[in-house]
């Protein structure tokens, strides 16, 4: 029985050795090797070297010289700590008027925008008639709160107030967009999306 107990210990201590030290550590150097800017969790430096985020993260841009990001559920939004959705489903009340779904009840949750006040406040900033069409992406939250990317429909509807704050040709905003659009992965996967920190960070650039 010792003799047993005794080669368990070793097993186990191979075993932890092998997947806990080796392993992660040629995983970790794999990585460094075929893709150091991913590895290294794809941060943003400014011209000065300053890390302003990671193009894997949304953050907050509220100014109309820059495109917004989708809103976000994550702590009070975008916090990389608390990443999550509002888990509100497709019949919540306040999910699209933020209200409480207790019918008792009709309070607006100030803290929380419903889809409606959402609709109101993108056709508002972004000079659309009053009954336009908005996209999806403007007006939900993503699964993570932290999403990066924006559809390319999204950010087309952005461009020309972007534009006008930034007294730029139009043209040149939509260049910027088509620039950093991704494409679908392998071509078939997800659909295309604009990175809202990149581009905003390369107007602001192209402005310096």
């Amino acid at each position: 029985m010792f003799k047993t107990i005794v080669q368990s210990i070793r097993a186990t201590l191979v075993l932890a050795i092998i997947t806990g030290i080796f392993f992660p550590l040629f995983i970790t150097a794999l990585a460094q090797l075929i893709a150091p800017h991913r590895a290294n969790g794809s941060l943003v430096k400014d011209k000065n070297g300053t890390i302003i985020g990671s193009a894997l993260l949304a953050q907050q841009f509220t100014k109309p010289i820059y495109f917004h990001p989708r809103p976000s559920a994550a702590g009070n939004g975008y916090a990389g700590e608390a990443s999550s959705g509002s888990n509100l489903g497709p019949t919540s009340k306040k999910l699209f008027e933020g209200q409480p779904d207790d019918p008792k009840t009709t309070t607006v949750d100030e803290s929380f925008q419903g889809v409606k006040q959402l609709a109101e406040n993108y056709r508002k900033e972004n000079g659309l008639a009053p009954d336009s069409l908005v996209p999806v992406d403007a007006v939900t939250r993503s699964a993570s709160g932290l999403d990066p990317e924006i559809s390319v429909e999204n950010a087309k509807l952005q461009a020309e107030r972007v534009a006008k704050a930034r007294s730029i040709p139009l043209d040149k905003i939509i260049e910027a967009v088509n620039k950093h659009t991704a494409r679908r992965q392998f071509g078939i996967l997800g659909e295309p999306g604009v990175n809202v920190l990149l581009v905003n960070m390369y107007l602001d650039q192209k402005k310096d």
